[in-house]
């Protein structure tokens, strides 16, 4: 078919052949030769007639049937180089007439608002000067679908258009017919038993399409997301004992319109089992068995969880390491008891083969640098290669979060007793330019602007600045961290802040200046200490006439000079059980290495959390406490004796509850050197579809702030002990623009002097 384009588009077909030609090289006669003397080409304008003679392949003097013929012309279509090729036999031999095709003067995309023009054409083949290609133009506007694809447009649809200009010149036009974002209307599973569809929602990272369906970006249908959440739910169940779980079959449906999803996970649960017998036993007589069986935290009735299994073996292989036994392995082998539902697993220590490290190839880092990656791994070159630590170590490039992807292989070296770990990364952005907001009952709106890199220069190190501008304080920071100082595990950190406060419920205002070092190692598997000093400026002023002599008496500038450390063990996030677990922080700062505070300040807290239910209910226990006692004789300051917020202690107004001054004008809250709080929660589901992100909780709160150096008020000042407490339910709405918070709560004991508060509303947010 002949062919022809135009300013619409392309008709018609690509090449066309002669067949008065094909006719005339045989008249007939299929077995008609032909003696190529001389070969000519005419129309060729941009391809030298060399060219078009060396795609043929024929050399002069030949003798070709037809069929060579034909062969020949087939050469010179597939070359890509011509809109259409005729052959005709002359008197000297063969003449090649053709079309070229034209040049691509210039490409545009119209019809994109979603997707900028720079970084499509990015991604294509057909450039500006390069020959026109039908093929390439069309596998252009497949690129160009795929990236409306990928941001849940599955109804877009791109047409390739040329317009005709001067010189064989054409311009490339990408139409584009955006479509709508395909939403997730509903997600489903079939064959769940032990867990709600609810709760296995909240596993995934695909969302169902709320209310709020135009500002949330997680209910889009992403194919590449459905791989992710099919591995999120094996985690889910593999962690809670569901050894068999298996997602048999994912379904995805769409509407008519191409506008929503339909997304069904069909899965099989199996049983959840426990841990049954846990033994040790050895192929190496220096090991002691005994001493290994103590080394593990695995209890007997526990369930089964293979992240806790994998912790026992990095454990065990660690002691190993300790003790010089450099080819230790430790193989678990598991025993199932189908009666009881139980999982007995044998740790045997095993020889691994005498295998080492070679050295460690790493790609793809143009801004990280390779000490960064490196420190990642335990091995070094000419270590024991153990599989178990590289895995761990590609885990740990993971998650620094510098890299949209990292890939860590193994392959033999330059002998069978060698092997080279190849790392595979490709740089993300890693900085960020925050501006946003916060509200809260007590301390009103604030501004919030601030900037962040968490791999800066390259190096691995976290540099942040922060300004907040609020209706009754202001705060700026700078923080920086380097987490493996002097290329170890201890991580240096600089804080340096400026704050002041101005309470309307106040007397005075408060002024801060403080620069802080620290020093952050581990002390355990879950602990870390951080040892710090900090230098401050600590200053009360603009104190009223009408405020407590409590508060006159300690205006003026201090400056504190404290050394301090802060122990914290943390088990609340993915430490020993899925459905449960604990964090506890102690603290310690000594005031008084020089400057004119001198206090030691002590404070603690344990948070105890576990999901019943299956799940979908979450008990909280929090308890917290802490002690300021002046060294030497002295008095603490109001800037650094305790006071309660209302996140703290609900039902009260910050700066609500504690020792006061009643006979002062505004009633002086003075704070304590002593506070105490606890707190029970549970947080439930409201039967409102998870998308919309709401969620309800009810908490008892009881505390008291206590204990003053000086009591000489305007009115005698009491500082005793005394209990309050009080009861409420909350409201969480995870928001496109926030975390909301709404507490409502009715105190039940309370002083005359507290100032309570039954509604608290929070709210924060950042772009």
């Amino acid at each position: 078919m002949a062919g022809a384009f135009n300013s619409t588009g392309i008709r018609g077909g690509l090449f066309s052949v002669s067949l008065i030609a094909l006719m005339a090289l045989g008249a007939g006669d299929a077995s008609a030769q032909t003696r190529v003397n001389a070969i000519a080409v005419d129309g060729n304008a941009r391809i030298p007639t060399a060219t078009v003679i060396s795609l043929a392949e024929i050399e002069p003097g030949a003798v070709l049937s037809d069929g060579q013929i034909n062969d020949a012309l087939q050469r010179v279509i597939a070359s890509g180089f011509f809109e259409s090729v005729n052959v005709a036999t002359t008197g000297s031999g063969l003449r090649f007439d053709v079309v070229e095709r034209p040049t691509i003067n210039r490409i545009n995309i119209e019809g994109n608002r979603r997707i900028d023009d720079d970084f499509l054409i990015g991604f294509l083949t057909s450039q500006s000067r390069r020959v026109y290609s039908p093929s390439v133009a069309e596998a252009d506007a497949a690129i160009i679908v795929d990236a409306y694809a990928a941001q849940g447009r599955l109804a877009a649809t791109v047409t390739p258009k040329i317009i005709r200009r001067t010189d064989n010149r054409v311009d490339l036009v990408f139409e584009v017919t955006e479509g709508n974002v395909v939403e997730n209307e509903r997600i489903s599973f079939v064959g769940n038993r032990a867990y709600s569809d609810r709760r296995l929602r909240r596993a995934l990272q695909t969302k169902q399409a709320g209310f709020l369906r135009s500002l949330i970006r997680t209910d889009t249908f992403l194919g590449e997301r459905i791989e992710f959440d099919r591995r999120a739910l094996s985690d889910f169940y593999n962690a809670r004992g569901f050894v068999d779980f298996q997602v048999l079959d994912v379904t995805t449906e769409f509407s008519r319109e191409r506008d929503a999803s339909f997304i069904t996970f069909n899965i099989r649960e199996g049983q959840s089992f426990d841990v049954g017998e846990i033994s040790v036993t050895s192929e190496f007589a220096e090991a002691d068995v005994e001493e290994y069986r103590q080394a593990l935290r695995l209890r007997s009735g526990e369930t089964w969880n293979p992240a806790r299994i994998d912790e026992q073996i990095a454990r065990l292989e660690r002691l190993a390491l300790q003790q010089g036994l450099d080819f230790l392995r430790v193989d678990p082998r598991v025993t199932r008891n189908a009666r009881n539902l139980t999982l007995d697993v044998e740790f045997a220590l095993v020889r691994g083969p005498r295998v080492f490290v070679e050295r460690i190839d790493i790609e793809g880092n143009t801004t990280t640098l390779d000490r960064v990656i490196r420190r990642q791994f335990d091995s070094v070159e000419g270590d024991p290669f153990n599989p178990r630590e590289i895995r761990n170590a590609a885990e740990r490039i993971r998650a620094l979060g510098f890299f949209s992807n990292a890939d860590v292989q193994t392959r033999e070296g330059s002998a069978s007793d060698q092997v080279v770990v190849d790392v595979d990364v490709e740089e993300q952005p890693t900085g960020s330019l925050t501006f946003g907001g916060t509200f809260s009952s007590d301390t009103g709106f604030a501004l919030i602007a601030g900037f962040s890199e968490r791999n800066f220069l390259g190096r691995g190190q976290l540099l942040a600045v922060s300004i907040e501008s609020g209706t009754e304080n202001g705060r700026s920071t700078l923080r920086f961290r380097e987490p493996a100082f002097l290329d170890r595990d201890l991580a240096f950190g600089l804080r340096a802040e400026v704050s002041q406060s101005d309470y309307d419920t106040a007397a005075y205002e408060t002024e801060l200046v403080s620069v802080s070092p620290s020093l952050e190692f581990p002390v355990s598997e879950n602990g870390r200490l951080n040892l710090y000093y900090e230098i401050a400026k600590e200053e009360v002023l603009n104190v009223s006439a009408d405020a407590s002599p409590i508060i006159a008496a300690e205006e003026g500038e201090a400056t504190k000079s404290a050394l301090g450390y802060t122990y914290t063990l943390d088990l609340l996030r993915g430490g020993l059980n899925p459905t449960r677990g604990m964090r506890f922080t102690f603290g310690q700062e000594f005031a008084g290495v020089g400057g004119d505070v001198e206090a030691i300040r002590t404070t603690g807290s344990v948070v105890a959390e576990q999901t019943v239910w299956n799940d979908e209910v979450t008990l909280r226990a929090i308890l917290r406490g802490g002690l300021v006692a002046p060294v030497g004789g002295g008095t603490t300051r109001v800037s650094d004796r305790f006071f309660l917020s209302s996140r703290d202690f609900r039902g009260f107004q910050s700066r609500g509850v504690g020792p006061r001054d009643e006979g002062a004008v505004l009633s002086d809250v003075l704070g304590g050197n002593k506070f105490v709080t606890a707190s029970l929660e549970a947080d439930f589901p409201l039967g409102l579809p998870e998308e919309y992100g709401i969620t309800g909780g009810v908490f008892f709160d009881v505390g008291s702030v206590w204990d003053l150096d000086n009591t000489a008020g305007v009115a005698p000042v009491d500082d005793s002990f005394e209990l309050r407490s009080s009861v409420g339910f909350s409201i969480f709405w995870t928001t496109p623009i926030g975390p909301l918070r709404l507490n409502f709560a009715r105190p039940i004991d309370k002083n005359p002097l507290d100032v309570t508060q039954s509604f608290d509303l929070t709210i924060s947010t950042q772009f």
